[in-house]
């Protein structure tokens, strides 16, 4: 009853991190996978997703990226599932700053980005302020399951600002990471670190792109209202290119 009532609340929320595109990542295999994970979106209220295949060892061109939204934006308005798909890419933060203006989410300044999974890079202070001076605004994807930030949560507050904003898995907050990842999520969350919640979907069954059980976690935390902003406003205002209410 929670989830069904947070679901009617949120309809009308964003995803900006979710591989959606198919044959292009670890996403799905074929576009009929693509406009499953679009309904299941769907029908947990989400309205709009930023496509964010992997950048990392494929520089995947930006016209590729363009080319997989409209395909896939064409079959969803097909079979009238009101879901649109915008464009942009889960960035590896060690990657040249100039080979990345095509990756920016929808067209913005704000650019999704990666830290590796084992560790937080001693330069990561560094690494963010190369894409601020290029005129990016980087987003820091998933760093509540990073090992460094699990061991010490104030490497990731150490290194936001009002250019540096971060974004915090749904699943990491309903626990579907482990305690230790739900336990730095939620601490994190209640410290104000993060600015998005985000799916960071693969597939129908591996993570789905689902928002709303973890909007109720949030609001438990830190309030209805600052939980529906990390899913509606703020990430609207990303894909609009306008500043994020920090």
């Amino acid at each position: 009853m929670i989830t069904t009532t947070i679901t009617a609340i949120t309809a009308g929320m964003i995803d900006l991190h979710c591989h959606i595109l198919a044959a292009i990542d670890d996403g799905p295999a074929a576009i009929e996978q693509s406009i499953a994970m679009a309904r299941i979106a769907a029908a947990d209220g989400i309205s709009r997703i930023a496509a964010t295949p992997h950048i990392k060892n494929t520089l995947h061109p930006p016209d590729i990226i363009r080319l997989g939204v409209a395909r896939l934006n064409a079959a969803l308005a097909e079979r009238r599932i009101p879901v649109e798909i915008v464009p942009g890419g889960e960035v590896y933060a060690v990657l040249d700053p100039l080979l990345l203006d095509g990756y920016r989410l929808n067209n913005s300044r704000y650019i999704l980005i990666e830290f590796p999974h084992t560790h937080l890079p001693r330069t990561a202070g560094s690494l963010l302020f190369q894409l601020a001076a290029q005129g990016f605004k980087p987003i820091i994807g998933h760093p509540e399951r990073n090992p460094s930030i699990i061991r010490n949560p104030d490497l990731l507050l150490n290194l936001l600002n009002s250019n540096v904003l971060a974004q915090v898995t749904a699943g990491s907050l309903t626990g579907d990471f482990g305690a230790q990842v739900m336990e730095c999520a939620c601490s994190l969350l209640k410290q104000g670190a993060f600015s998005f919640i985000a799916s960071d979907a693969h597939s129908v069954k591996h993570r789905p792109p689902v928002l709303a059980e973890g909007v109720n976690i949030a609001a438990g935390i830190i309030g209805r209202e600052k939980a529906l902003a990390l899913v509606t406003s703020n990430p609207e205002a990303v894909l609009a290119g306008k500043p994020v209410q920090v």
